[in-house]
Order: C-alpha cells, then sequence, then structure tokens
C-alpha cells in the first residue's frame, strides 16, 4: 500500500489561506474588516454613489425637493425612517414610496432642517453588486415637530439600489444616538 504525501499540499493551502486573511485564529478584531477588494461593487461604483450621496445631502440641505426626487428610487418600497409630526403619529415611523417621503422632506423643509455629514467616518459597502450600504454620522439641527433646532448627533443608513437608470436611494434610515 503506497502512504500519500500530504504535506506539502496541505502546507500550501495554509499559507494561500493565511495570504489572504480566511485562515483559522488570528485576532478577530484584525479580520473582521472586510477587505476593500472583496466588496461586490467596482471602484467606479463606489466613487458614483459617493458622488450622489454628497449631491442628495447638498439637496437636502438646499431644500429642493425637485433635485432630492432624482435621487429616489421610483417605487411604493422606498423607505424614509424619520420623526413624525405629533407624538400621536407613533413620534417615529416609516413613510413609504417615493411620493411620500418627498412629501415628508417638504414638511420637514418648512422649519429649520440643516445636516453635516461627517465624511471621514463614512462607509460604503456592496452587499450585491446591485445593492450598496452607505453608513455615515451626522449633526443635524431641526425644527420640526416642535423641536429645538440643536445640530444633535445622528446615524444615517442608506441603502441603495442599480436601477435601468441609475443608482437610486431604496431606504434613509435616520438613527438618533442617545444621551449627547
Amino acid at each position: 500500500m503506497k502512504r500519500l504525501n500530504l504535506a506539502a499540499p496541505l502546507s500550501a493551502i495554509l499559507l494561500l489561506l493565511s495570504l489572504t486573511g480566511l485562515g483559522y485564529g488570528g485576532n478577530v478584531a484584525e479580520t473582521a474588516e472586510p477587505s476593500s477588494d472583496l466588496t461586490p461593487l467596482a471602484r467606479q461604483d463606489i466613487d458614483n454613489l459617493k458622488s450622489l450621496f454628497r449631491n442628495l445631502i447638498d439637496a437636502e440641505n438646499r431644500h429642493d425637493v425637485s433635485a432630492i426626487k432624482v435621487f429616489l428610487w421610483n417605487s411604493g418600497s422606498t423607505l424614509f425612517v424619520a420623526k413624525t409630526a405629533t407624538p400621536e403619529e407613533g413620534n417615529w415611523a416609516g413613510f413609504w414610496g417615493r411620493d411620500v417621503v418627498l412629501q415628508h422632506f417638504a414638511d420637514l423643509y418648512r422649519g429649520t432642517f440643516h445636516m453635516e455629514p461627517d465624511y471621514a467616518k463614512q462607509k460604503i459597502v456592496g452587499l450585491t453588486a446591485d445593492v450598496a450600504e452607505i453608513y455615515t454620522p451626522f449633526q443635524i439641527a431641526v425644527s420640526y415637530a416642535g423641536q429645538t433646532p440643536v445640530p444633535k448627533p445622528f446615524l444615517i443608513v442608506m441603502n441603495w439600489i442599480r436601477t435601468p437608470e441609475g443608482w437610486r436611494m431604496a431606504s434613509d434610515i435616520a438613527i438618533p444616538v442617545p444621551g449627547r
């Protein structure tokens, strides 16, 4: 009976795994951050999304609802999660559909509304080749629903989808940071 020597092929596999960061062991914190070369998005898509995001925020700070419309997915599934006009409405809610989201933006813009994103902490990741998520910390000053327009910290998570017309924002979830 002939014995197989598996030491060389096994060593090569372990070396390959360690070089690609897929090996077993090591510090989890070091490997928790996905490598940029593992994203399903091309560099051009990421750059395009950065530009679209900045343009969307600029349009929001100008309170330009017609300019914002171009960035939104034309779907009843478009979602904006934000504060309601009154506590009786639930205080926070999901606003569904492009036209409903645009109306909510218009309502917000009747008072003070200004956002300052922290672009240095922004993360853009591809969930698939056609779905991206953008995470950005913000300072937002708003007087909607009786609030005092003092800048407060928020985390905003947006999902964007690739449509035949280009990338469009499918959801915008504003998360207030408590205790600040």
